[in-house]
């Protein structure tokens, strides 16, 4: 009894303390269940993080379309030498410091390569589709997670609702029945278990009211909204749950589903991109051909040239004598004067130009190509059984959910008609009641099985509004909640 007491007194001081926080707020905002949705798309950590698997994505799809067309390259140098070298531009044997340059411009394009290049560019985009329907299956779990919670919200509001119902009838009851053991037309027993009833009712008010204000906390994490005493949401009128007047099968929802579902999308895209993935492989043992071509030029610091500022000198050289006078033959030799051949003049004369094509068969490469080849094979029937799954879970999601509506909508018609007769049931006990014709144990026992009725009654309702909610959505039509 008396850890029932200190129970009591725990949860009634943190729903008092909850209570009166929350009363400290007039103006907060009241959260319909397109808010709450659109705040977790909006701030979700897993969906911004599958965001930048987006965004990487892309880029490696432009990459690879670049990577398509050819490149070009230029390099330059500036090089002392020191020490005898020979000069790649005289041919010349250089013994003093040598400064040279070079400059190289090439480009290079690959005409066939077993088409690995447009597969990798096929293959990246499919990668690129398949990521972005990987952020809408992220978004539709948040989304009816985010039902889920705010259904159970309201689940609790109406069971709270139902609980102070009943206190306050006990309560009416209690205050009935004291005045009479006051004045003495009825027994005390009667008011100790009216009493220990009204009891048991408020720990039933303080247990909702608590279940309500952890369902509220777990909405509030599950958007990634940060935790406030006053945040609360809309009540809608709900429509009065009932059949749908358009028969339809679970296999219907199903055909539909697999048109429009992002996760057999997503899968159906790996089948794909995994069939491009193949198709590289195979390249990789197919012949390269490529084109390329390039231009450069050069300078170097032991080039001369006849210096035009400054004229020869002659000279007077004996080459030899005549026979048999022994004349001395004599010629006139011109001597110029050089210098260092100019930087532009030596870059115009040294340009050389090429082009080339190239071929590449590979014979033997450690059997690379082939363990790709596999390797890419085995990947494709992984996706492939992937897909498979994705359909076989999806397949079983739609007929449970359809199976699940279906018993909550008997259970809802059939909790209907018992609250209804559990209703007169307890009025009639209440008149006995109040002449002294009935028990307060029975009268206790017939209370009860109205309040349980009535909350039975409340868990099918809800129970079918969710489980409807989930075929709608799979059906390809967006989150919400039927109002009147």
């Amino acid at each position: 009894m008396q850890a029932y007491r200190f129970r009591f007194w725990l949860t009634a001081c943190l729903i008092s303390a909850f209570t009166v926080i929350s009363g400290a707020t007039q103006s907060q905002k009241i959260w319909t269940l397109e808010d709450c949705i659109n705040y977790a798309l909006e701030n979700n950590l897993d969906i911004n993080k599958q965001l930048f698997t987006v965004e990487s994505n892309k880029d490696a799809l432009l990459q690879s379309g670049l990577n398509m067309l050819p490149n070009l390259n230029a390099n330059g140098t500036n090089v002392w030498n020191f020490g005898q070298t020979i000069d790649q531009y005289t041919n010349t044997f250089a013994t003093n410091t040598v400064r040279s340059n070079n400059f190289y411009i090439s480009s290079n394009i690959t005409l066939f390569s077993g088409l690995q290049k447009i597969n990798t560019y096929k293959e990246n985009k499919i990668n690129l589709q398949a990521s972005m329907f990987d952020v809408d299956v992220l978004k539709n779990n948040i989304s009816l997670a985010v039902a889920k919670y705010y259904l159970e919200i309201l689940f609790n509001i109406e069971l709270l609702e139902v609980a102070k119902e009943q206190l306050r009838i006990t309560t009416s009851q209690s205050d009935r029945i004291q005045k009479l053991v006051d004045a003495g037309s009825a027994a005390r027993g009667d008011l100790l278990n009216i009493q220990a009833q009204k009891a048991t009712e408020q720990l039933n008010v303080v247990d909702c009211e608590n279940r309500l204000y952890i369902s509220y906390i777990s909405l509030q994490q599950l958007i990634d909204l940060p935790v406030a005493s006053d945040f609360r949401v809309e009540k809608p009128m709900l429509k009065d749950v009932q059949a749908p007047k358009e028969k339809i099968t679970a296999e219907i929802i199903f055909e539909k589903a697999m048109k429009t579902r992002p996760e057999i999308k997503s899968a159906e895209l790996r089948v794909e991109s995994a069939q491009k993935r193949l198709a590289i492989a195979r390249g990789y043992v197919q012949p390269t051909l490529s084109l390329s071509g390039s231009w450069g030029t050069g300078y170097s610091g032991v080039a001369q040239q006849i210096d035009p500022n400054v004229p020869p000198t002659i000279s007077h050289d004996t080459v030899g004598r005549t026979f048999p006078s022994n004349e001395a033959v004599i010629i006139d030799q011109l001597n110029y004067s050089y210098r260092t051949k100019s930087f532009s003049d030596q870059l115009r004369d040294n340009s050389n130009q090429s082009v080339g094509l190239y071929l590449n068969i590979p014979i033997f490469n450690g059997w690379s190509g082939r363990t790709a080849i596999n390797q890419a094979k085995i990947q494709k029937s992984q996706v492939e059984l992937e897909l498979g799954i994705q359909t076989r879970d999806l397949r079983k999601i739609i007929e449970q959910s359809y199976a699940d509506a279906s018993s909550a909508l008997q259970k809802f018609s059939a909790s209907k008609e018992k609250v209804k007769a559990q209703t007169e049931a307890f009025n009639y006990a209440q008149q006995k009641f109040d002449v002294g014709v009935m028990t307060s144990f029975d009268y206790n026992n017939t209370k009860k099985d109205l309040t349980l009725a009535e909350s039975q009654l409340l868990q099918a309702k809800y129970d079918f509004i969710f489980k409807t909610t989930i075929l709608e959505f799979y059906m390809g039509n967006p989150i919400r909640i039927d109002r009147e």
